[in-house]
């Protein structure tokens, strides 16, 4: 389904309001926002690099080029496969090289740092600070002027080129000493080669270039001819120079991504198309590269990958046609899983349910006090409330739903000066205070934050859906949406989905993308929480554009993190890399780290939390699950032998087990500890009910589908399966599963089998 025709969760969230900057609230049904910070909070921080068409639009945050328009100071931009540095001197581009770091963890960093680039600009001229000019799915326009530029340059992901527009004059070229001109077959093109890597300028009909020291050319643009093509080559071929000169014109205009769900099939379709301007010659398509997760097991490119590029993504394979499609299957996943039949560990169960119902209150706001501590809180709770309900405890479930209600309100009514949601007009975004984690500073992590309240108010929603409706407490969900999932492109309100990237296949986390190594994302889980907070939220209001759209992100950030967090297919991470998984993607570097601690258990649990009933993916190798896990101790006993000892000893052991249930049931309870320690986002009834229903059902069979969107399928090893089935509608459903099972749903009701 095009974006364009999705319906606008922005004008959903704001619901049409005028936004009167005299107003200090805007009441959204019972809920309201703030529209200024209160007090002494920051407030978001400008993004003043952009022309003025582009600050019509809301700042596009948490992408890989934000830092274009957010930082003052040049930052690298990771293309993939080319690294990117524009600055007032121009636009510097290089095909960057593996480096393996050693780190105090005893282990190994891959680093592919922009150095030794060839740097491009107008002869003559003084240029301006660079901004940003056009910004489509995956390409960018660089504009060095922000009314009458002197150069735009476009870039994009996955494409080998820099495309240059001069508006005057000639253009000098700048390369590292040591860099010599190779052989070219046409007189347009300047190829070089500098470290065994081929670079070519392709020029217009009638350009010269003229080399004026050992380290700048000039090319002599003939007068209305004032663009050019750079690019960095696989390889120093002539046939890999007489494919890119065919090509080498084809400037892109637009990159768009389509998607479209088979809800029958259970299979999500994403559609890349790239559009270009052919500046001179035949028409031509622009050369596209494709990452490891686009390429790996395409059956629709079969015959016409090309040739790669070695990148830290994995090696980048380039098609000639400007258009491509993947196919995900949709694995499903159901809101809880069913209560457990009476058995030897029933009393257990039932003695931590009372124990934590008891602590309830307590463990709503553990830690921190902000939008984050309180999400995972408040989601916390609804995890516990699902494990009591199933287990037939109403009035424990009624007293945590009150318990849930009261805070939510809390945050959502806009009275309280502390606790409060504020939407910035100017830079179109909602933040939230206290701030945590630079949420408001540097815009960041924001999937991350919504998406437990999303997820948590979808679950409260299922019990009250009176109470979760737009007009009262629901309005306020659409507005944290919205922040993260608007589906228009160039809108004012919002940006277009602000945290994925649509081309990598998965989400960033930091707002403005500042380092040396690009944007990073480090708790890939948590992007999932809130991708199936949007499905399950839609499932309940009817929206099947929202649903779709939570579809496309959960399925392509799922095969994301199998490729690039997990590299179950092992083509990503080099042999020098000595980690099973990497907890930490940067544009530029893998780290096996935190940003706050580098203890094992939480390097390697902050990719597994929140485990819920949507993080079945995650078994989806069993033995690279059972590889990983046994890491933990080697990794431990490093830890120790410099000195440091995690507090406590166990810490996030729940995370561990419950994973590792996913692989072996029996080796996950046995691993258990009903006294160790559990990670704040959860609770020692729901680890325990997980593990014992992970025991009776078997680990997840992502070889049947079925026709319906909340659906989930188990498998024990004698071959008996479960089949689970969610109706959030208000009429009956009939489950078609792909191996022939049917089930009969009624609405509200989880179905088994």
């Amino acid at each position: 389904m095009a974006f364009s025709r999705i319906v606008c969760i922005t004008c959903l969230a704001l619901g049409g309001a005028v936004l009167s900057a005299h107003a200090q609230l805007e009441k959204v049904g019972a809920g309201a926002y703030s529209l200024a910070p209160k007090a002494a909070d920051r407030a978001v921080p400008a993004a003043p690099y952009r022309t003025e068409a582009m600050r019509q639009r809301a700042a596009p945050s948490n992408q890989w080029y934000s830092a274009l328009v957010y930082s003052a100071k040049p930052e690298v931009l990771f293309a993939h496969p080319l690294t990117i540095l524009p600055s007032t001197a121009g636009i510097e581009f290089a095909l960057p090289s593996k480096t393996v770091v050693p780190t105090e963890r005893r282990d190994v960093e891959i680093h592919y740092p922009h150095q030794d680039g060839l740097l491009l600009s107008p002869v003559g001229q003084l240029l301006e600070r660079p901004v940003l000019a056009q910004a489509s799915d995956w390409a960018i326009d660089i504009a060095w002027g922000a009314k009458a530029p002197a150069m735009t340059a476009t870039v994009a992901h996955g494409s080998p080129f820099v495309s240059l527009r001069i508006a005057q004059g000639d253009v000098r070229l700048q390369v590292p000493p040591g860099a010599t001109r190779s052989a070219a077959s046409d007189a347009r093109v300047l190829a070089l080669d500098f470290k065994g890597k081929a670079y070519a300028l392709f020029g217009p009909t009638g350009v010269r270039w003229d080399q004026r020291s050992g380290t700048e050319w000039i090319g002599h643009l003939p007068a209305g001819k004032g663009y050019v093509a750079a690019a960095a080559l696989p390889d120093a071929s002539a046939a890999t120079q007489a494919l890119f000169l065919r090509h080498a014109y084809a400037f892109l205009t637009d990159t768009r991504v389509d998607w479209a769900f088979d809800e029958a099939r259970s299979i999500l379709t994403s559609t890349y198309a790239a559009t270009a301007q052919t500046m001179e010659g035949p028409a031509a398509t622009p050369l596209l590269g494709l990452l490891p997760h686009q390429w790996h097991n395409n059956p629709s490119l079969q015959g016409t990958l090309g040739a790669s590029y070695a990148s830290l993504r994995g090696p980048i394979k380039l098609i000639t046609e400007g258009r491509f499609q993947t196919q995900r299957t949709y694995n499903g996943f159901v809101p809880y899983w069913p209560g457990l039949d009476e058995q030897p560990r029933s009393a257990e169960l039932r003695e931590l349910l009372k124990t934590d119902q008891r602590n309830a209150r307590r463990m709503m706001l553990e830690i921190g006090t902000g939008p984050y501590w309180q999400g995972k809180g408040l989601q916390r709770i609804t995890k516990l409330m699902d494990v009591a309900e199933q287990q037939g405890d109403m009035q424990a479930r009624d007293q945590l739903l009150q318990l849930l209600k009261g805070r939510v309100e809390q945050w959502f009514s806009g009275d309280n000066g502390k606790t409060y949601f504020h939407y910035d007009k100017a830079q179109g975004t909602v933040v939230s205070y206290p701030e945590e984690y630079f949420g408001v500073e540097q815009m960041n992590d924001h999937h991350f934050h919504y998406g437990y309240w999303i997820r948590a108010m979808a679950d409260i929603a299922l019990r009250d859906p009176q109470w979760a409706a737009k007009e009262r407490w629901g309005g306020m969900v659409e507005l944290l949406i919205a922040d993260i999932a608007t589906t228009e492109r160039g809108a004012a309100a919002f940006p277009f989905i602000r945290n994925f990237d649509h081309y990598e296949g998965h989400s960033w986390a930091s707002g403005i993308g500042l380092g040396p190594f690009g944007n990073n994302q480090e708790s890939s889980s948590e992007a999932i929480n809130a991708w199936a907070g949007l499905i399950l939220w839609a499932e309940i209001t009817g929206n099947k554009a929202l649903r779709d759209v939570g579809i496309y992100l959960y399925t392509n950030e799922i095969e994301a993190i199998n490729t690039y967090w997990f590299d179950l297919h092992g083509l990503v991470f080099p042999p020098e890399y000595q980690n099973v998984e990497t907890s930490m993607v940067f544009g530029g570097k893998y780290a096996h780290n935190t940003w706050w601690i580098d203890e094992p258990r939480q390097i390697k649990g902050i990719n597994l939390l929140p485990i819920t009933s949507a993080s079945t993916y995650l078994g989806r190798d069993p033995a690279f699950v059972k590889r990983s896990m046994a890491t933990l101790k080697p990794d431990t006993e490093i830890y120790a032998a410099r000195g440091k000892v995690a507090k406590p000893i166990d810490i996030w052991h729940d995370l561990v087990a419950k994973t590792l249930a996913l692989a072996d049931p029996q080796a996950g309870l046995a691993q258990w500890d009903r006294w160790g320690s559990f990670e704040l986002g959860d609770t020692r009834s729901h680890t325990l009910h997980w593990l014992l229903s992970l025991q009776a059902m078997g680990t997840p069979d992502f070889e049947t589908t079925a026709n319906t969107t909340l659906y989930s399928v188990f498998k024990r090893p004698d071959g008996k399966k479960t089949y689970l089935a969610f109706n959030a509608t208000k009429q009956p459903i009939t489950v078609r599963f792909s191996d022939g099972v049917v089930l009969q749903v009624a609405p509200g009701r989880l179905a088994r089998q």
